[in-house]
């Protein structure tokens, strides 16, 4: 893609969504990190739901571990993988105290030794908790990127490698959400809404399907 048409499309987003943010909703970075892990293969209105009740009650890591297993589960237990959730956040409560005085670190190498902390929940959390210019390639990112031509990566660290590079410097620090919402809302999986699109001036799927439509 043409570098010019990559600026455009940053700029029109930019200006669509000056201050762009995940739709976790939290109020401290441990509280991010714990919405994070638990928005592994669920959506982000199913763990607000679940930490609506959660963090009134529990939002340090003191607090969780209070809880244990058993007092943690039935607050989670609506999210997938709530068991296999439940254990990693106790054990990285743990860790954050033992390690880090409670609080949450602000580097990859120390966020990627927390258990039920993967490179995409790194990212989500060095990006939103501290404004670093990550991009954290969930299956949203991954098929825009590839769909609008930011990309031709087929793993989420490719795309992730493409994206750091393509995106201009000025964007990147939103780039990571300006990304995930198109791809929640408009650029959808089974049927994009590219007559709605802001972007689809410079979208290589859009240009594609209006010569395939034109040649036909």
């Amino acid at each position: 893609m043409l570098a010019s048409n990559i600026q455009k499309i940053f700029s029109t987003w930019s200006k669509a969504n000056p201050n762009p943010t995940t739709e976790l909703q939290y109020r401290t970075p441990f509280e991010l990190l714990i919405a994070v892990i638990l928005s592994a293969q669920a959506t982000d209105i199913s763990v607000n739901k679940a930490t609506s009740k959660l963090y009134p009650v529990a939002h340090t890591p003191e607090a969780i571990l209070a809880l244990g297993e058993e007092g943690l589960i039935p607050y989670i237990k609506s999210i997938g993988l709530y068991k296999t959730k439940a254990k990693n956040i106790l054990k990285t409560c743990a860790l954050l105290l033992e390690l880090h005085q409670g609080k949450v670190p602000e580097s990859r190498e120390a966020l990627e030794a927390l258990p039920g902390v993967g490179r995409k929940t790194a990212n989500v959390v060095l990006n939103t908790a501290f404004g670093e210019p990550t991009i954290a390639v969930d299956t949203h990112i991954f098929r825009v990127a590839k769909r609008i031509g930011l990309s031709q990566g087929n793993t989420p660290l490719a795309v992730e490698k493409d994206l750091l590079e393509a995106v201009p410097n000025a964007y990147l620090k939103n780039a990571h959400h300006w990304l995930i919402l198109h791809g929640r809302y408009t650029c959808v999986a089974r049927k994009p809404h590219c007559l709605e699109c802001i972007i689809r001036d410079w979208c290589e799927y859009t240009l594609k399907s209006t010569a395939q439509s034109i040649s036909g």
